[in-house]
């Protein structure tokens, strides 16, 4: 099997783990604190990302040095907190549309990128990120009668993920990747070690197993996902992780017992597609830099 071939392998097997892990953590959300079970999550990652520092060429010494720990030591704990607020959107929101909305996360970044990154954006995008905030709109449905605020979670989740992304590419000008994954796990950990004691909950043995299969799949997930990224270009990756979606609507209708409306259908549609364009045109516009910054590009050689 080629490279493109296994990178694509991974990128499913990572989609179809994080969409179980999802329901699992919309199971055990709706038992216990979402904090506590957010914490458990986090100390087998940051074992796991201790493990394969450890491992790295140079050993933790090299896997922890990084030339921006204010960044990194952020990005772990806004990481901890977008999943906190994310299993709790899941429980009183719902999975399906909860994952509508968490879709309109590469829209975010796109907006965010300005005046964070100071990137420019064209017309283009201006138009995918105009169209991609309709269709969240509609999702949210504003107007409609009985407006629940609780949807506004996932929202919030959104943009949390959107800032993490935002920080991850900052320090990927100046750290590793494998740098950047031992700070989620480590000060992800350790930052919610601060909070989720007080939450401590005692699981049932059968419970103790869903969160050891949680923990094994927010792992796993995270492992292949890394992997896929690393044989094929985000423009290959992104545009499949919306297959989320649909599977957190099958999940969400066939397991949880959750109803699909009209205004979910058409508003995930049109943030799906507004995600999808947008990814792809950062990649026709980041090739295009680089081609121009090719040596001799401007001298004929």
């Amino acid at each position: 099997m080629d490279s493109k071939r296994t990178g694509y392998l991974f990128t499913l097997l990572a989609i179809l783990i994080f969409s179980l892990q999802d329901a699992i953590s919309k199971h055990l959300g709706s038992l216990y604190p979402p904090v506590f079970i957010a914490m458990l999550r986090f100390w087998a990652f940051g074992a796991f990302a201790m493990a394969l520092g450890a491992r790295s060429p140079g050993g933790l010494r090299v896997a922890a040095a990084t030339k921006r720990p204010a960044l990194q030591i952020l990005r772990g704990v806004l990481l901890a907190c977008q999943i906190v607020v994310t299993i709790t959107a899941f429980t009183t929101v719902g999975l399906a549309h909860s994952q509508a909305i968490l879709a309109s996360g590469p829209i975010f970044v796109a907006l965010l990128s300005m005046p964070l990154l100071g990137e420019r954006v064209g017309w283009r995008r201006w138009t995918a990120i105009g169209v991609g905030l309709c269709g969240v709109l509609i999702i949210l449905n504003p107007g409609g009668g009985g407006f629940d605020t609780g949807v506004l979670l996932p929202l919030v989740s959104a943009l949390m993920f959107a800032v993490y992304v935002i920080a991850t590419r900052l320090v990927s000008r100046d750290d590793t990747a494998s740098t950047s994954f031992f700070y989620i796990g480590v000060a992800g950990a350790a930052a919610i070690s601060l909070v989720g004691p007080f939450f401590w909950t005692n699981l049932t043995p059968g419970d103790w197993l869903w969160m050891g299969l949680l923990c094994i799949t927010g792992m796993s997930s995270h492992y292949f996902l890394i992997r896929a990224y690393d044989l094929l270009d985000a423009a290959a990756v992104q545009p499949l992780t919306y297959l989320q979606v649909v599977l957190a609507a099958i999940i969400g209708v066939g397991i949880f017992g959750e109803t699909l409306n009209l205004n979910m259908v058409l508003g995930s549609a049109i943030v799906v597609g507004a995600g999808i364009f947008t990814v792809w045109r950062e990649s026709v516009v980041a090739r295009r830099r680089a081609a121009e910054n090719l040596p001799g590009k401007h001298t004929g050689k």
